[in-house]
């Protein structure tokens, strides 16, 4: 059973020394970093210890945000870790889900998580049922009208190009060939 880190740093300005020496104290024989922003998705040093981490190792965050772009992230790669019989403990928030302790506290975070986004399409169902009430429909405005549609076919029968229709009436060569045969 091995314990392997992982740390990672925001910008290059600042440095994953600290978040190492975390790591090395709580007995990480193997760390992975990576210098870039959490909302980015692929990360390559997550992915090397993702691969490297083998059923009984525990993989260890200085904290939970280093791991994870969000919640719903964080609880999708730790789950992906239970799946492999790897465990995973943050040192900051003194989590580690190889205890039954950590486990509970791992799950509740999820349940939040899923609650939170069930609220989240509540209120969005909410507030579009309430738009269509008041006579508002959702959905990126139509660039040809009736009046184009028609325009469209007049100057296709006058023998104008897709090129010429295209630039006088200010639209894309693919909405002119989706309208020209209606």
């Amino acid at each position: 059973m091995a314990l392997i880190g992982y740390a990672r740093v925001s910008t290059t300005d600042q440095t994953t020394d600290l978040q190492e020496d975390a790591l090395v104290a709580a007995g990480c024989e193997r760390i992975f970093g990576d210098e870039i922003s959490g909302s980015v998705t692929a990360r390559p040093g997550l992915d090397q210890a993702l691969d490297y981490v083998r059923a009984g190792d525990t993989l260890v965050v200085w904290k939970l945000d280093r791991l994870g772009r969000s919640l719903q992230h964080l609880i999708e790669t730790v789950t992906a870790l239970h799946a492999r019989s790897v465990g995973f403990r943050s040192v900051t928030e003194n989590i580690d889900t190889s205890t039954n302790g950590g486990k509970l506290v791992f799950h509740i975070f999820g349940a939040l998580a899923e609650f939170e986004r069930g609220l989240i399409r509540e209120r969005v169902n909410s507030g579009l049922a309430a738009a269509r009430k008041r006579g508002r429909v959702g959905g990126r405005p139509t660039v040809v009208t009736d009046s184009k549609a028609t325009a469209i076919k007049g100057l296709v029968a006058q023998g104008l190009t897709s090129h010429e229709i295209c630039q006088s009436l200010g639209i894309s060569r693919a909405t002119f060939f989706r309208h020209k045969a209606d």
